[in-house]
């Protein structure tokens, strides 16, 4: 068995509308289609392709963060990312990383969750 490529990840919400608005209206993702699996949830979209199943209606585990660290994202446009996330008040860390010089912006979305944007070297500092 050889992985070709990462499908999604899953988080579990106890606010399917915050969830969405970080994702969606923060971060740009779109929401698309998804099958009536039964239980309350939406799949969000980058580039055509279902990346991120939010779950709603099951319990979060006493540390939401488990046994995943963080989900990562490639990601544009610093700048405006870091002002949009200062606005509504969500703190976050950005790193330069010492060979790449590529941007890693680190924050929590609503659920606990831990995400990582990363920007292309040649975006300017927020």
């Amino acid at each position: 068995m050889a992985i070709v490529a990462m499908n999604h990840f899953t988080v579990l919400t106890k606010d399917l509308d915050a969830t969405r608005e970080f994702y969606v209206g923060l971060l740009g993702l779109t929401e698309g289609q998804r099958p009536d699996l039964g239980f309350p949830g939406v799949w969000l979209y980058a580039g055509g392709q279902a990346v991120l199943h939010v779950i709603a209606g099951r319990a979060l585990p006493p540390d939401p963060r488990g046994v995943l660290d963080h989900m990562a994202f490639s990601a544009k446009d610093l700048p405006v990312t870091a002002a949009k996330l200062k606005s509504r008040g969500i703190a976050y860390d950005l790193r330069r990383q010492p060979e790449s010089g590529t941007w890693q912006l680190f924050c929590f979305d609503p659920n606990g969750a831990r995400v990582e944007l990363d920007f292309d070297p040649s975006e300017p500092a927020p």
